[in-house]
């Protein structure tokens, strides 16, 4: 009886140590997913931040692999990728914009890592090249470029999650990206830091001439001859800026504009005029800006040196020709603004008069 006893205790054991054993086995087989998902994602982390820290601009050169991998991790993935798709053989065409896009998509990335030194794992930057990763450019459905996409945390559809940025996005440089990156990814990039136009040595070298110069400066303003009490200069100078002002510089300046346009089917035919309201070519700001600013100095002759002549007649006959050009300077820039937005200026005689 007492051996019967015995043998009943250990088969009661070993069959409680087996089925701990089979319950911590099938525990260990449900986790292992999750656990090697969990590594996956680390590992792929670590990478990034290691390929990042070899540019100095925090910018990653994407290939098909490495984007396989990244859109490979379930969702929610643990960071956010934006990819600027890239072409070196469209760099030399005239009319390209890829090369400034790319200069403030760089600026977007480092002013990234300098407002974020360490918690810097949200978001990162890629750039791919057509040549390397075309089956990359097939996947996403890239027709043209620039072509900028962010890969959000939550992914299922590559084509209908992964968000494209239009124009707008790029039109006013990494202000204009940062703020489309902030709307879709929640991820705070802080302020663009845009690199001085004159560097600091170059400051302090024009600051030590200055100086030098400071004292025979002064002693020639004190004289009176200098550039700026030539009441030429600031005539000429108030021309420049009328001028640069109706046509339209800033906007050009702002925007990026090109100068002009080349036409697809014929390569050696230029386009100045762009019709659409949507953009302005530089060469069709100044065309406009030169017909305004005839305008202009007609009306100066006529009112401050016309007046002052003795005869009659060629006073009459210089204003009269004066105003025939205005009026065909006027009517050109009407003719231009209808032909490119295609809202016409209509003259109506005072209801008074009628």
């Amino acid at each position: 009886m007492h051996e019967t006893w015995k043998s009943s205790i250990k088969s009661t054991m070993a069959i409680s140590t087996v089925q701990s054993s089979f319950l911590l086995i099938t525990i260990l087989f449900l986790l292992s997913p999750f656990t090697t998902h969990s590594n996956s994602s680390d590992d792929l982390l670590s990478e990034l931040i290691h390929l990042r820290s070899k540019s100095p601009l925090g910018l990653i050169h994407l290939k098909d692999p490495l984007l396989q991998r990244i859109l490979s991790i379930p969702s929610p993935k643990p960071f956010s990728s934006l990819i600027f798709f890239d072409a070196r053989q469209l760099h030399s065409k005239p009319d390209n914009s890829i090369p400034s896009i790319k200069y403030e998509f760089s600026l977007l990335s480092s002013s990234f890592l300098t407002n974020n030194p360490q918690n810097n794992t949200q978001i990162f930057f890629f750039i791919i090249e057509f040549q390397e990763s075309k089956s990359s450019f097939e996947l996403f459905d890239v027709q043209s470029l620039p072509h900028i996409r962010l890969i959000p945390i939550y992914v299922t559809d590559v084509k209908t999650d992964c968000i494209k940025m239009d124009a707008s996005g790029y039109s006013m440089g990494a202000d204009s990206m940062k703020e489309f990156v902030e709307m879709n990814s929640n991820v705070n990039l802080g302020p663009i830091h845009s690199p001085p136009v004159i560097p600091k040595k170059m400051m302090m070298i024009i600051g030590a001439g200055f100086l030098i110069w400071s004292p025979f400066l002064v002693k020639k303003f004190v004289i009176g001859n200098t550039l700026l009490q030539n009441k030429y200069i600031w005539m000429v100078a108030s021309i420049l800026v009328y001028f640069f002002s109706v046509s339209g510089t800033m906007y050009t300046i702002i925007r990026k504009a090109p100068l002009f346009l080349i036409d697809r089917n014929d390569p050696g035919k230029y386009h100045i005029f762009y019709q659409g309201s949507g953009m302005q070519l530089g060469a069709e700001g100044f065309a406009v800006g030169f017909l305004y600013t005839i305008v202009g100095l007609l009306l100066a002759l006529m009112t401050h040196i016309l007046v002052h002549l003795k005869n009659r007649g060629t006073q009459s006959l210089l204003m009269a020709l004066g105003l025939f050009v205005s009026f065909w300077a006027v009517k050109r820039v009407i003719y231009l603004n209808n032909w490119k937005t295609g809202y016409g200026v209509h003259a109506y005689w005072p209801s008074g008069w009628m």
